[in-house]
């Protein structure tokens, strides 16, 4: 780093060139894990931590890690007692029960662009749905939220089309059998990202069957995550949000 910023000083290296080398910088090594701190320079967003598998001495050394070098934190997959651990070392963190995320956002002052829209099939699928929402608001979206608006009831869903159609963007969260995706994007002119959920009994196969419903849809304009994966549906969302709008 230290040849680069010379490199710069002397005339030598152009700073777009340095900020290309920059971001493909070693990462941190803490044995039993290796922390990207340059992936807000590619990406525009730091590092996500997956909780799933890992103890919660580890969450905390790598939150505690992540935070010293980036504004924002998001842990997803964990549970209040891991975010007791994580907050003795970052007080300033936030729990979020539904989605069982830590965030961190020493952003101030910054506007949420509106245009995110998250909507579930039902209550059980809301843990997913938040997930997907909190990840959209920590990226700069602002999130509307409609839950518990599945087929089964599409009165309700009727209900708040016109909410619906104002949004740049959808996430829509559905577990069962999985066809909200396929209504909603035949009702609105925006992408729809599906998200299947572990939610359902039987045939359901724990989220494969919404799975491959939502893969085999016949309304155009659907993209597809994996199952449970409020996460990468709330990141796409928010990328797309952050598109400029033509005039």
């Amino acid at each position: 780093m230290t040849e680069i910023l010379e490199a710069v000083k002397a005339g030598q290296l152009s700073s777009q060139e340095a900020a290309r080398r920059l971001a493909l910088l070693p990462y941190e090594d803490l044995g039993f894990a290796k922390l990207d701190h340059h992936r807000e320079l590619r990406r525009g967003f730091p590092e996500v931590v997956l909780g799933q598998g890992k103890s919660p001495e580890q969450i905390a050394a790598i939150a505690q890690k992540l935070a010293a070098q980036s504004q924002r934190l998001l842990i997803t997959k964990v549970d209040a007692d891991c975010y007791e651990l994580v907050r003795e070392r970052l007080p300033d963190a936030v729990y979020h029960p539904d989605a069982r995320a830590i965030t961190l956002d020493r952003l101030k002052g910054v506007s949420l662009k509106p245009g995110v829209m998250v909507v579930s099939g039902g209550t059980a699928d809301i843990p997913v749905a938040e997930e997907a929402a909190i990840t959209a608001e920590l990226m700069g979206s602002q999130v509307e939220r409609s839950y518990d608006i599945g087929v089964a009831g599409i009165h309700r869903l009727l209900d708040n089309l016109p909410r619906l159609r104002q949004a740049r963007v959808l996430v829509v969260v559905a577990g069962m059998e999985g066809a909200l995706p396929s209504v909603v994007s035949g009702l609105v002119s925006a992408p729809v990202i599906a998200v299947p959920t572990s939610i359902g009994y039987g045939a359901s196969f724990q989220g494969i069957a919404p799975l491959l419903a939502m893969l085999n849809s016949c309304a155009a304009g659907v993209a597809v995550v994996n199952i449970d994966n409020g996460f990468g549906a709330g990141y796409i969302a928010a990328l797309i949000n952050s598109l400029p709008v033509k005039e």
